[in-house]
């Protein structure tokens, strides 16, 4: 990997050129970031977690038709993708009221929504991601309004698949978020294809029974237990097959420079 030329770094992947034209090698970090990287630790063994998992829901994702820049895994910490023009919105679909929308809207913490929600935000750390309308998106170029249909109608059919998915295992999908990027085909039509990762990283995920957190929440709010949180989602699914427990001593604090204090 050290000889393969970096095209991006973002705060959980790493992107690389790949083999061939039109391709990236998208590197899964074990790096866990919260409140915009204000809070950053090293957890062993994340990213091969994370790997496995958004290569299984891509995959099950492609088979219903829903197109994705995912063409295979290639290690335990690598994929091959496709590459793609990333439009700069995070979609947030929305099932169960959690997080920012329980603190907006004073609604209690796990009570069901009417409907699914989705919302969009403007993908900038300076800014802190802030949440856009339409209008906005419209406005401003990021995508048309056809685009944004296209947006709304994958977001809501992967929505679909995964609660039904999850709620097979015993998960309740309480939210996420998913990324979307234009893909040429042969120089001349554009799709809007699904990209970036699906994965506890980007999703809230809570035990049917318990209520357990079973994501990133557990590093947000200290609760700990993260790998072995992220592991229970991999088992569930039926991907630790291949996924030697990860060796670690679970997060490791880094400073704001970027090194592990002493």
């Amino acid at each position: 990997m050290n000889k393969r030329r970096r095209i991006y770094e973002g705060k959980a992947k790493v992107l690389y050129e790949g083999p061939e034209p039109g391709t990236l090698i998208q590197h899964f970090k074990d790096d866990a970031t919260a409140f915009n990287a204000k809070k950053h630790a090293l957890i062993d063994g994340k990213g091969a977690l994370n790997n496995r998992i958004s290569e299984y829901i891509f995959v099950k994702l492609g088979d219903i038709g829903v197109p994705t820049h995912f063409i295979k895994r290639l290690n335990m910490r690598e994929q091959l993708i496709r590459e793609v023009e990333i439009i700069p919105l995070e979609v947030v679909i929305r099932n169960v009221a959690a997080g920012s929308l329980s603190t907006r809207l004073g609604l209690e913490e796990g009570s069901a929504l009417p409907r699914s929600i989705i919302e969009y935000y403007y993908k900038s750390d300076k800014l802190n991601d802030p949440m856009v309308s339409e209008e906005h998106i419209t406005a401003f170029g990021w995508a048309t309004p056809q685009e944004i249909d296209e947006i709304m109608s994958l977001a809501l059919r992967i929505n679909d698949f995964l609660v039904g998915l999850f709620l097979g295992i015993g998960i309740r999908l309480v939210d996420f978020k998913v990324e979307f990027g234009r893909l040429w085909d042969n120089d001349q039509q554009v799709r809007i294809v699904l990209a970036d990762e699906i994965s506890p990283d980007c999703c809230r995920l809570w035990d049917i029974t318990s209520g357990d957190k079973l994501d990133k929440d557990r590093f947000r709010r200290d609760l700990g237990g993260v790998l072995e949180a992220y592991q229970e989602v991999a088992r569930r699914l039926g991907v630790l097959t291949e996924t030697p427990r990860p060796r670690g001593a679970g997060p490791v604090l880094v400073t704001s420079n970027g090194t592990k204090p002493n």
